[in-house]
């Protein structure tokens, strides 16, 4: 069911002022072999896509029903297409992590990134969106993520990702839906600086031109000059300003963090640092919760 529009209210506060982070646990196809292998499962525990599925399921199951994950310290989750249709304990998964968590459910819709042009890698094309955004209106979704990438300080490229991000941010906005626009900037690039400066101008134009009322967050790397994008979190377009952490260990990335004080994180690999499926529970949940914990105070 739809959410009403009172706690589509709420879930907005909570995701604007809120203190905390919003966890990623929206690895898809391409990703999921590399998040599992991290875990301790091998690519020889499944046969095919569905037991691949099947694991990463249950890995996700596993810490969002983790005693620290509430709404003490994590203020959303991004999922992947077939966790939002999933379940936990009978309940379906966005409806769990909002009624039992107090975390706002977000879905990752893009289908991956288009080869490399211009120094960037645009997303694919996603002619069955409408579709998509329609069921997770209907499965109770708050927002949206969608990831291209940066990879040098390329003005034409980093000019069409931004524009491709917002122009799908709208389509996700008038869907009833508060999309996160993520034009991650690669962490290797040896143009990094010059890319971010280059980036910044860009989302800055595209949030001006946006219609009166609309309303987006933005995911981006951490940027190597910090407090870069204050200015963009404080436009009145913009919801929050989140963080990848981009391969960067949790540390790494929750010491650089915590320079940019109107940026919050939304970690995925780093979130699930340590973590192996053969811990014991009361291992596992000790681990999930000190990087919980590094996360959150690092979003302070």
């Amino acid at each position: 069911m739809a959410t009403d529009p009172a706690i589509h209210q709420q879930q907005f506060d909570r995701i604007a002022t809120g203190k905390g982070f919003i966890a990623a646990l929206d690895q898809s196809g391409g990703s999921t072999p590399k998040a599992l292998a991290l875990y301790g499962v091998m690519e020889d525990a499944y046969s095919n896509d569905a037991e691949m599925f099947g694991e990463i399921q249950k890995m996700r199951a596993r810490i969002i029903t983790a005693p620290d994950f509430n709404s003490d310290k994590i203020l959303g989750a991004i999922l992947f297409e077939k966790t939002m249709d999933n379940a936990i304990d009978g309940t379906p998964v966005p409806t769990y992590l909002w009624e039992k968590c107090g975390v706002v459910p977000f879905l990752k819709v893009d289908k991956g990134l288009a080869d490399a042009a211009d120094g960037v890698q645009l997303m694919k094309p996603m002619p069955d969106l409408d579709a998509l955004l329609e069921r997770a209106v209907a499965a109770g979704i708050f927002g949206t993520k969608m990831r291209s990438v940066v990879k040098e300080a390329n003005a034409a490229g980093i000019k069409s990702v931004v524009a491709q991000q917002f122009e799908v941010g709208l389509q996700i906005a008038r869907a009833g839906l508060v999309p996160i626009i993520e034009p991650e900037v690669d962490i290797n690039s040896t143009t990094k600086s010059e890319a971010e400066a280059l980036l910044k101008g860009e989302i800055k134009a595209q949030l001006d031109a946006l219609p009166e009322g609309t309303k987006v967050s933005l995911k981006l790397t951490i940027p190597n000059e910090a407090g870069l994008y204050d200015s963009l979190a404080d436009h009145p377009a913009v919801v929050r300003v989140v963080a990848l952490s981009g391969g960067y260990t949790t540390d790494d990335a929750c010491a650089r963090l915590s320079q940019n004080s109107k940026m919050i994180a939304s970690f995925s690999r780093a979130l699930t640092e340590g973590l192996n499926v053969a811990m014991s529970d009361a291992d596992y949940n000790a681990a999930l919760g000190s990087n919980i914990d590094k996360i959150y105070k690092a979003s302070l």
